[in-house]
């Protein structure tokens, strides 16, 4: 079997799972929307009280936040295995049964879990778009879907890479769930504003450390036709989402290094 037959099997398989509690699945994708959304309140909020920030106006943050919202709600429905490995896998046990299989093991952990309710975080961000192509008054043209997409797969990779790394440290400790959060949702609650906003460090650390920017800020600017306070080309939003697909690679670089120390529980 392929790997992506393989994969679309695992998902099938988990979604058929929850599916059998249809009530408990649509419960907890309406609970995702609804507490996401109280985050799209306080951004409308800061917009309503003080106007633009800097001149950026609410429909274009609005762009940053659907857009991010979209590429996280996808990651996290793929990487959910990497975000609970070290619970429950690395301390039951569980982990030598996927080393024994003769299929990739990352490939097992995407497939594991693939929850429904990530469709309620997705949903709100796709309204979000849509809410500020009205208010932004954005034309979509096929120059500007092509950055979008390409700016969606960028963030994937991105954020996919940042669950890997979670997954990587719990070879060392288990409980490194509370510091991986500080890039996955930290990473969206950044990633939401333009880079503009920031402190010149902070600017760093999202362009060059972790690039939230590349894969939103830029192509965000390349869609909205607007030219960067900072000074960047024009051109960059069109090649920067290509940093999250070489964070993934180092990512799982790193995650091939951790599982080299993995000794087992010797249970």
């Amino acid at each position: 079997m392929g790997s992506l037959a393989l994969f679309i099997r695992l998902a099938m398989a988990s979604l058929s799972g929850q599916a059998r509690y249809p009530a408990s699945a649509v419960m907890l994708t309406l609970g995702q929307f609804l507490a996401t959304g109280i985050e799209v309140v306080a951004v409308w909020a800061l917009f309503h009280r003080f106007g633009d920030v800097q001149g950026w106006r609410l429909g274009e943050v609005a762009l940053f936040y659907g857009l991010v919202n979209c590429m996280f709600a996808i990651a996290d429905a793929l990487g959910r295995g990497f975000d609970t490995l070290g619970t429950e896998f690395l301390r039951t046990g569980a982990f030598d049964r996927l080393l024994l299989r003769p299929r990739p093991l990352a490939l097992q952990l995407m497939g594991h879990d693939v929850r429904i309710s990530r469709l309620g975080r997705l949903a709100q961000g796709l309204l979000v778009l849509g809410f500020a192509t009205a208010q932004a008054g954005i034309v979509w043209t096929p120059a500007s879907i092509a950055v979008a997409l390409w700016a969606l797969a960028g963030g994937v990779a991105l954020f996919l890479g940042i669950l890997v790394l979670q997954g990587t440290l719990s070879f060392w400790t288990v409980e490194s769930l509370e510091v991986a959060n500080v890039l996955t949702y930290g990473g969206v609650q950044a990633a939401q504003y333009p880079l503009a906003l920031y402190e010149r460090w902070f600017r760093a650390v999202l362009t060059f450390a972790v690039p939230l920017a590349c894969v939103a800020y830029y192509p965000v600017l390349t869609i909205l036709g607007k030219a960067d306070p900072l000074g960047a080309p024009a051109w960059t939003g069109m090649v920067s989402p290509l940093a999250g697909f070489v964070f993934l690679a180092l990512s799982f670089g790193a995650w091939r290094i951790g599982l080299r120390r993995y000794a087992s529980t010797g249970s």
